[in-house]
């Protein structure tokens, strides 16, 4: 197995897949001016009614990850990613329709 091929696996796209978005929002929060806890960030962004776009702008570096995992042939990972951020729609859609 060379270098590549040895990350070309379902988990490897699966858990990337979620951790991307995580850390996207975690560095918005970071450089966002205000609030001091997360606790508190949260709060600010579902009092302002924009959960919604914010969880779609985390998941958005997803595409840029599938497209390199495609471009790469790393497939398997590339399913992963593609899994992962439809179940990511899944939550945006659940959150905006039930709220």
């Amino acid at each position: 197995m060379t270098g590549i091929e040895r990350y070309d696996r379902l988990l490897t796209g699966i858990v990337t897949g979620l951790l991307l978005p995580v850390i996207t929002g975690l560095t918005v929060f970071l450089f966002s001016h205000g609030d001091r806890s997360l606790h508190a960030y949260i709060g600010r962004i579902t009092d302002a009614d924009i959960i919604t776009h914010t969880l779609t702008l985390c998941v958005l570096p997803n595409l840029f990850l599938f497209l390199a995992f495609n471009r790469l042939d790393m497939l398997r990972a590339s399913r992963g990613v593609l899994g992962m951020t439809i179940a990511w729609a899944v939550i945006v859609f659940a959150v905006k329709f039930l709220r």
